[in-house]
């Protein structure tokens, strides 16, 4: 299965980089994601639980960070396994290009799964995955640019909106 997508994020290529590298960022927005620990050097570990139509299970993996070229593109590569559930693995490369507004983040993800996750079918598994991308790509843009609804988010020093990973940054 693959997909591609792109997000406009409102925060300079730098910021949008520091976020997708911390793994307090990323334990908040993989839905699911009960632990994450690491660095982008060694991967990270975690552990995510999922239901994925019938079958609910608890995935614990590793992700790990190549191809870095700081702050234009990463690529992301993982495989998590889910006991009697099956496997999944996948990866992403992802691009932070400057953009009138902040940084243009565009992402390509290739993923496939095994196990009784496979036996469901690719409609199911296909939908799934393309929620899953796109939930953790919102979740990430609300944290490092606010959440959608500004009152929402608390004010900064000079009465402005941001989200919680760009107030730690700025």
């Amino acid at each position: 299965m693959k997909m591609s997508d792109s997000r406009e994020i409102k925060a300079a290529p730098e910021v949008v980089w520091a976020a997708i590298l911390n793994p307090e960022v990323l334990k908040a927005c993989v839905p699911g994601c009960t632990d994450m620990t690491g660095n982008a050097e060694e991967g990270f570990e975690a552990t995510v639980t999922q239901k994925v139509g019938p079958v609910k299970a608890t995935f614990k993996g590793q992700v790990n960070i190549s191809d870095m070229n700081e702050p234009h593109s990463l690529k992301l590569s993982g495989e998590g396994k889910g006991g009697a559930a099956g496997f999944a693995k996948g990866g992403a490369v992802v691009t932070m290009a400057p953009s009138e507004t902040g940084t243009l983040l565009t992402y390509d993800v290739e993923a496939s799964v095994g196990g009784k996750l496979a036996q469901l079918g690719s409609r199911i598994i296909d939908g799934f995955a393309k929620n899953m991308a796109d939930k953790f790509f919102q979740n990430f843009q609300e944290a490092v640019e606010g959440p959608a609804d500004p009152d929402a988010a608390p004010e900064t020093d000079d009465g402005k909106k941001k989200g919680w990973f760009k107030r730690l940054v700025s």
